[in-house]
């Protein structure tokens, strides 16, 4: 089993690399470190700073001096602390307001000059490849239209069966947008009127997309906005979705609210909270004119897109969910590999569920141990908490709060779904009952099993009762603590329990 154990770290270690990324945009300049360029990597360190390097260039053509030399600063203090780090790699990428300036190549040159960074500026289509990696990277079999905005660029980027197809890139960034009354007069030096613009976009893409996926910080904090004032009980931006009508009542009260309006139903930067109302009238025009279905949140974008492109594919096709769950388990439980085992057991228990379910199922037992260090009055919630605000891949919200349940439940004795009562109406009722079987029999696969199968028996169920099987030679496991396990599933299941010895 040591041997077994030893292999699967050995596995992991192997595609885990420490990565870093620095990315120059037209409002923020950025240092991420990945932990890993694995299927779902860790943030391992990241620092953004806003500096406005895109203020005015609409009317300048030129970077913002003040936002220059604050860029300039931040990026002496990244080449620093990447020296610093133990990374495999270190990439740049600059985008709209470095590649559209007239001073972007001496900016360029300056900052090469200062720190021995060479910056890589990505045209337009190149950014919104990027982006629909990212989300990609998020949403293996993400379909519909991503939509990037920056600080002066917006680009947009069809994504299907796991590619990104037509691409585009345009100057409708809020820091390139005029805005007066609420509405955007004026995007750039051109004068164009916003509306026929993204006719235009929506003519050339031609599609019918029924989702539209949101990435870049002003989307967020759109996003941020809209969580308060539907008082949504999950504050976990990727994945959160919205309907059309909805975010529009949101994006009509954004544009008539002043920054400390706004800062006072969400807290954001000054920078930011400047910014919001012309992306607001920009994601307005974006639903009227293209008329999705459901608008979702991506957590990831251009710097995840870098990781996506240079993942080989036989890694893309990995489940991001399984891969993080299974690189947690290595990292913090006490027998890595058991989480497997554990969701091969229970599986009799959920026959007939749709293969998502399934999925995480499998995701609950491959973390069902790795909190096991956390006290024993609070275990219970802090593997719900880990579950639910973890930076995890490929999960939407509903996800998040059945794995958290089904964890809870496999630590705590009460039958109440505790603090995750408000979280717990994201759940249909039926969902809500399976995570606690599956919490049930986690708790009693852990006490037969500890590191192997060998000792479990097996698990069997009919239209009336919960069997336990448990071979001769492992009968001195079952006791009094594993009776009162088995009743406990069985009652969540409403039925009795057998035990055939």
């Amino acid at each position: 089993m040591i041997g077994a154990s030893a292999k699967v770290e050995s596995r992991v270690r192997h595609r885990l690399s420490r990565v870093g990324i620095i990315d120059v945009g037209s409002n923020s300049v950025r240092l991420v470190v990945f932990d890993g360029a694995a299927r779902s990597p860790a943030y391992f360190y990241n620092e953004k700073i806003l500096c406005g390097l895109g203020r005015r260039l609409a009317d300048t053509g030129r970077l913002d001096p003040e936002g220059r030399r604050r860029a300039l600063k931040a990026l002496e203090r990244f080449a620093v602390l990447a020296r610093t780090m133990d990374m495999q790699s270190l990439q740049t990428v600059a985008t709209a307001a470095v590649r559209e300036a007239s001073d972007g190549p001496s900016f360029r040159v300056e900052v090469r000059d200062r720190t021995g960074l060479d910056l890589e500026v990505a045209s337009g289509t190149q950014e919104a490849r990027l982006a629909a990696q990212g989300v990609l990277l998020g949403w293996p079999d993400a379909e519909g239209l991503v939509c990037d905005m920056g600080g002066a660029s917006m680009e947009l980027a069809e994504v299907a069966a796991g590619a990104v197809g037509r691409v585009e890139s345009m100057p409708l960034g809020p820091l390139t947008l005029g805005v007066a009354d609420g509405k955007a007069e004026k995007h750039g030096e051109s004068g164009l009127s916003l509306t026929p613009v993204i006719e235009g976009l929506r003519e050339r893409f031609g599609g019918v997309y029924k989702r539209l996926f949101l990435v870049g910080g002003s989307f967020r904090a759109i996003a941020r906005l809209d969580m308060e004032l539907r008082g949504y009980p999950l504050h976990v931006l990727h994945e959160y979705r919205m309907s059309p009508g909805g975010l529009m009542d949101t994006l009509a009260r954004i544009r008539t609210a002043s920054v400390s309006d706004l800062h006072s139903i969400a807290p954001m930067s000054v920078g930011r909270g400047e910014l919001v109302p012309n992306a607001a009238v920009v994601l307005a025009t974006m639903i009227e004119v293209f008329r999705p279905d459901e608008i979702a949140i991506s957590g990831y974008g251009i710097r995840e897109g870098l990781l996506y492109q240079n993942m080989p594919e036989k890694l893309r096709r990995r489940d991001p969910l399984i891969e993080v769950c299974r690189a947690m388990e290595v990292s913090s439980a006490r027998f890595p590999g058991f989480g497997d085992k554990l969701a091969k057991w229970v599986r009799p228990l959920f026959r007939g569920r749709p293969s998502e379910q399934k999925r995480l199922i499998r995701a609950a037992c491959l973390l069902h141990d790795v909190t096991w260090r956390a006290h024993p009055d609070y275990r219970a919630d802090v593997c719900f908490d880990n579950a639910t605000r973890a930076n995890l891949g490929g999960l939407d919200h509903a996800g998040r709060v059945f794995i958290g349940m089904a964890l809870r439940h496999r630590y705590s004795k009460s039958t109440g779904a505790g603090p995750s009562s408000a979280l717990a109406t994201l759940l249909p009722a039926t969902l809500c009952q399976d995570a606690e079987v599956l919490g049930r029999a986690m708790r009693l696969g852990a006490l037969l099993g500890g590191a192997s199968t060998a000792g479990m028996g097996t698990l069997r169920t009919d239209s009336s009762r919960v069997r336990l099987a448990i071979d001769p030679d492992y009968q001195a496991l079952f006791g009094e603590t594993v009776e009162r396990r088995l009743e406990a599933l069985a009652r969540a299941m409403g039925k009795r329990a057998e035990v055939v010895m």
